[in-house]
């Protein structure tokens, strides 16, 4: 199980203090350290931003799939009129025959 990398995209976490990035070390001079939960939100969001893609592909597909099953059900009512239409005919033509045998 690996674990959870500080830092962001653009600005890296590493502990070589020769490859840190000056911005993300603190300084004496610097304002008062913000709330302890500002690191995790921004941790949170810095995440949200990484599975963006894979929640839009997600809607996406969930998108295509009711597409094609609302497609689907329109071809089976497509076909099913077709049938009922056809067996009404079949139906009319044994009533006929069956009029015409019965009056000979």
């Amino acid at each position: 199980m690996t674990r959870p990398v500080l830092g962001t995209i653009d600005r890296p976490h590493t502990h070589d203090p020769q490859k840190q990035d000056p911005t993300m070390t603190p300084s004496v001079t610097d304002a008062p350290a913000p709330p302890a939960d500002a690191h995790t939100s921004r941790q949170n969001r810095n995440l949200e931003m990484q599975l963006m893609p894979e929640a839009l592909a997600r809607v996406h597909m969930q998108q295509r799939l009711y597409e094609a099953e609302h497609e689907r059900r329109a071809l089976r009512l497509l076909s099913a009129r077709r049938l009922q239409r056809r067996a009404e005919r079949v139906s009319l033509r044994a009533r006929r025959a069956l009029a015409l045998a019965v009056m000979q």
